[in-house]
């Protein structure tokens, strides 16, 4: 079959110049493209889809879908027909491959972008999605302070992805929700969690429920250049966990999305920042960001006791106690023999050391503890419908770091729910992937007997990319070393089609 390749040549990424000069009808067309007479003739012909040892289709039946749905773009009713056929023929192929394929769950990260709303690009996505043989689909649908619903029915505290005038009522979730249906795919939403994001901070009345440190900085304000002198990303905006104003949004957030009827929610930013630097580590309570108003109430009320409230009170305001601390509260409280607070083994005769490594301990676990509660509101909404819920997460984020540190981030995964599915992010860089296998064994060492694990990979299939190993090398040393998971996820679908993302990224929607 012959395909005009010049037509074609900005939608598949050749020309990229004069596709961002395309306008919305001018792109459009380029997109529909010209199709020469032989697979005309042979449109009414049978087709049995071809597919590879990782269930991708042929080459040949890629090129082919993609051409009748070009056709079938222009109205030709023929060819409208033929790409129905070909939808349906490649959902049971896929079905048939992956029940017998290792692994039998295999998905793929995926952003979506304003020009998506193109007609016939969204179908293009989702077609090859499944020529590389993928049968979920992690759907991003909350992300850098924006959200994936239609304007027009947007009541969260967020702006929506599509804004563009005249496009209002579009709602680019449900389409991939039925799209990926459709096509035997599973459409999960992956939304960030603790992260609303910069547009969160631009309201008055937002202001307390940002996350604080012991210097009173936000996120935003707190962090500093990389080493290497680029900056961190202005759009990440951590909040309180504690703050009963993020609970509501969220909540409102989380409601609007599962309206839309995904196959189940994939929770991310489950954690604090990442620091820089000697940032990196939280060793003392004022790099804790427990210091909001919601989160510091929360705190001193796990206090049992007037002199356990006052010594928290003192520890978070100076960072550390002292022995004149101990008498000053020994003459206020004469009645109370020691401090009390939730999860303290009472020690009578302790040194003023005991006391102050208790208080470390006692606040590390607050500000842990709020964030595990924030992730169980929202994941028991996912569940009450009857939906899956996972959790994503770094294997390395919650490690401790000599005698007292934390990683900054406290993403304390091994206390995440077992009852929902682990997505741990893989993403070591080495020659022959043995740091991947390493990671994963990590996380399946601590989790609970009966954990769903599916381990998100970085790279790209027949290539190396960013120093990841190429997908299949990454997951043959998986298979090898974990027989027993079924499921394995690759981020991400801008990775694989870099000219198709760029072009669906960069073009001017009208």
């Amino acid at each position: 079959m012959a395909v005009n390749k010049s037509r074609l040549a900005s939608w598949l990424g050749t020309n990229q110049r004069r596709q961002k000069r395309q306008s919305h009808r001018g792109w459009s067309g380029v997109l529909l493209g010209w199709v020469s007479g032989s697979l005309l003739a042979s449109m009414n012909q049978p087709a049995v889809a071809q597919t590879n040892a990782y269930c991708q289709l042929s080459a040949e039946e890629i090129t082919q879908t993609s051409a009748v749905h070009q056709l079938a773009l222009q109205g030709d009713q023929a060819a409208q027909q033929r790409y129905q056929t070909l939808v349906r023929q490649h959902a049971e192929q896929l079905q048939r491959c992956r029940s017998q394929t290792w692994p039998q769950k295999q998905a793929i990260w995926l952003r979506l972008y304003p020009c998506d709303a193109v007609d016939g690009v969204l179908e293009e996505v989702m077609d090859r999605i499944v020529s590389r043989g993928y049968n979920e689909v992690f759907l991003e649908v909350f992300y850098n302070g924006q959200v994936l619903l239609p304007a027009a029915q947007n009541s969260t505290r967020w702006p929506s992805v599509l804004r563009t005038p005249g496009y209002e009522t579009r709602d680019l979730l449900a389409e991939a929700v039925r799209l990926g249906r459709e096509r035997g795919l599973k459409v999960y939403a992956w939304m960030f969690t603790l992260n609303f994001g910069y547009s969160y901070s631009q309201s008055l009345e937002t202001q307390s429920v940002l996350a604080r440190n012991g210097q009173g900085a936000t996120s935003l304000t707190s962090r500093a250049p990389e080493a290497d002198g680029t900056t961190v990303n202005a759009d990440e905006l951590f909040i309180d966990p504690y703050h009963p104003q993020a609970k509501q949004d969220y909540a409102q957030l989380l409601q609007a999305i599962l309206q839309r009827q995904p196959d189940g929610v994939l929770f991310d930013y489950i954690r604090y920042p990442k620091g820089t630097g000697s940032a990196s580590v939280a060793s003392r309570v004022q790099d804790l960001w427990i210091y909001g108003t919601a989160a510091q109430q929360a705190l001193y009320q796990r206090a049992l006791n007037q002199k356990g409230m006052e010594l928290i009170q003192r520890f978070l305001t100076k960072g550390h106690v002292n022995s004149t601390d101990w008498s000053d509260l020994a003459a206020r409280y004469p009645m109370e023999p020691i401090p009390l607070w939730q999860g303290l083994t009472p020690v009578n005769d302790a040194p003023i050391s005991h006391w102050q490594n208790e208080l470390w301990r006692l606040t590390v676990a607050h500000a842990i503890q709020g964030v595990l509660d924030f992730l169980a509101m929202a994941t028991a909404s996912v569940q009450q419908r009857g939906l899956k819920a996972g959790a994503v997460f770094f294997p390395e984020a919650n490690q401790t770091v000599g005698q007292q540190g934390y990683d900054s981030r406290l993403q304390a995964w091994e206390r995440f729910p077992h009852t929902i599915d682990w997505h741990p992010m893989a993403y070591a860089t080495c020659a022959d992937a043995s740091c991947i296998v390493a990671q994963i064994q990590r996380v399946a060492a601590q989790a609970p007997s009966g954990t769903q694990i599916q381990p998100a990979l970085a790279g790209s299939w027949g290539q190396t990319l960013n120093q990841h190993p190429p997908l299949e090398q990454q997951m043959q040393a998986i298979r090898q070393a974990f027989p027993q998971l079924q499921a394995v996820s690759h981020f991400a679908f801008s990775w694989q089609e870099p000219a198709f993302d760029h072009n669906r990224k960069f073009c001017q929607l009208r």
